[in-house]
């Protein structure tokens, strides 16, 4: 894939590299490959950590790192790449300091900002190959649309629970993620990794098979997994493979594309944090649910989180009804009271009140911010997770 060459590797570099260059595959032209690469890692999370390490220790010359976050004490059991003591920084700041501790020769880009259509083209086109360990459906399609426009190779990883999935999108020779999953699935139908869980050792699997992949494409050696889907299921310990093709129909890289420019994709999966379906005068705030509270008024507190959520943290009054259970079990629920109904952060139970409206229920109300904003403003001593 890539043919230039840089002059020549150091002294040092000959011994950093010195396992690489005795196989036959790599050898001294293709660590100089490594080193002219330029690889961008949307996102530095469970993926983006064990994906980022191992391109480092590898020697590819260029790595960029976008994100926006700071480091959450829930990150800490899968995202290797930070400690303890670097909860509520930067993580684009701490992976950088961790990366160059790993291989000091390695560029690092830092793009501390929500990848966006407004952002994405101008984002990739400086680099060679795109490595998506992003963990949700807005971002996926707008990766995937970016490559496609720009002609880049898409090294696409993804988790959920116990189970992983790893391929290479690349459009000019073969299917893009679009092929696979032409529209994304309703709001509300697939947990994130906040609200199903991850098993911590998982994104290290996955996020190294997608480090593996992207240094073959740099090499060009071996069988990429273009056309190919693999599975894991990490309780069963056994690896899937679905072979992929290309869709002459699909509306970014068909014959007859339809999709000739970056959207608004968090509003096209629906999928906008903390927004109420139904209206901001369906919402109520945290200060006056804790003033509802303190006065100990009549109200009716519904919990529309799962049931490992509860075992984490509640409200002692609230009632739990998952979401995907609540349309069977209205008749559980007191229509005479006001009604206040919240999740983790917002958006489950902005559709809840939507769903209760529409049935009835119209003294139904939105805690804004859910129980994690209660966390954050109101009642420290709540866990987070």
């Amino acid at each position: 894939m890539i043919t230039e060459k840089t002059e020549t590797l150091t002294p040092e570099e000959l011994t950093r590299y010195s396992r690489h260059l005795s196989i036959p595959e790599v050898s001294v032209e293709g660590q100089l490959k490594l080193k002219k690469a330029k690889v961008l890692c949307i996102g530095a999370g469970g993926l983006g950590a064990p994906l980022s390490m191992y391109l480092t220790a590898a020697g590819v010359g260029t790595l960029g790192l976008v994100d926006f976050d700071v480091v959450d004490f829930s990150n800490l059991q899968r995202q290797v790449i930070y400690s303890t003591e670097d909860v509520g920084k930067s993580k684009l700041k701490i992976a950088e300091k961790r990366l160059h501790g790993i291989n000091p020769g390695v560029k690092i880009n830092l793009h501390e900002t929500r990848l966006s259509s407004a952002n994405a083209l101008e984002l990739f086109k400086d680099y060679d190959v795109i490595a998506d360990g992003t963990d949700n459906f807005p971002t996926r399609y707008l990766v995937n649309d970016a490559c496609v426009l720009t002609g880049k190779p898409n090294v696409y990883g993804s988790i959920f629970r116990f189970e992983g999935q790893v391929s290479v999108f690349d459009a000019k020779r073969g299917p893009c993620y679009r092929c696979l999953y032409p529209e994304p699935p309703p709001p509300g139908m697939v947990p994130s990794c906040a609200e199903g869980g991850v098993l911590g050792v998982l994104p290290g699997i996955v996020g190294t098979l997608q480090a593996l992949e992207t240094i073959k494409l740099i090499l060009n050696q071996g069988e990429p997994l273009i056309g190919r889907l693999v599975l894991f299921d990490a309780l069963k310990m056994k690896f899937r493979e679905l072979k992929l093709r290309k869709d002459p129909k699909c509306p970014i890289c068909g014959e007859n594309r339809t999709i000739t420019k970056l959207i608004d994709y968090e509003q096209f999966c629906g999928m906008k944090p903390e927004v109420s379906n139904v209206g901001t005068d369906f919402d109520i705030e945290l200060e006056a649910f804790k003033t509802l509270r303190e006065q100990k008024a009549d109200y009716f507190l519904l919990d529309v989180r799962e049931s490992f959520e509860w075992e984490i943290c509640h409200f002692p009054e609230a009632k739990l009804i998952p979401l995907k259970e609540l349309p069977d079990r209205l008749g559980e629920l007191d229509g005479t009271k006001e009604m206040i109904v919240h999740c983790k952060s917002g958006g489950r139970s902005s559709k809840a009140v939507d769903l209760l409206r529409k049935s009835g229920f119209q003294k139904a109300r939105n805690l804004k911010g859910g129980i994690t904003g209660w966390a954050d403003k109101i009642d420290p001593s709540v866990p987070k997770y």
